[in-house]
């Protein structure tokens, strides 16, 4: 077994409005990370004064995308794509370990699942 925890499919459509609001605030925090402005302020002071309310921006955000990130992992929920909002929730299936698999658009039901190695594109119905 690669993972130590396993979602019902229960389980895991009660956590999806959990992870939308965490794959919400990794999405707010990379864009503080790189909002233009604040990458330019901090590419022209010292390097070694942090850069100020703009070093702060950037690293804020960096700590805040890392928090969100480790939440998801410490749930046992697995990010594939920040951006497509698709996760994985590693399960038992029929006796195997697979992944249910869910991406934001499909609203709040998950429906599909994948072997560990298949990937999206080898998603079935469940």
């Amino acid at each position: 077994m690669r993972h130590r925890r396993h979602f019902s499919l229960e389980q895991a459509h009660a956590t999806l409005g959990w992870v939308s609001e965490r794959l919400e605030e990794m999405r707010l925090a990379r864009d503080r990370m790189l909002d233009s402005d604040a990458r330019e302020a901090l590419g022209q002071v010292a390097s070694g004064n942090g850069g100020g309310p703009h070093g702060r921006t950037v690293s804020e955000g960096f700590l805040a995308l890392r928090e969100a990130a480790a939440q998801l992992a410490a749930a046992g929920v697995v990010l594939r794509d920040l951006d497509r909002g698709l996760v994985d929730f590693p399960a038992i299936l029929d006796g195997s370990e697979v992944y249910l698999c869910w991406v934001e658009s499909e609203e709040d039901e998950i429906a599909y699942w994948h072997d560990l190695d298949a990937g999206y594109a080898g998603r079935r119905p469940l």
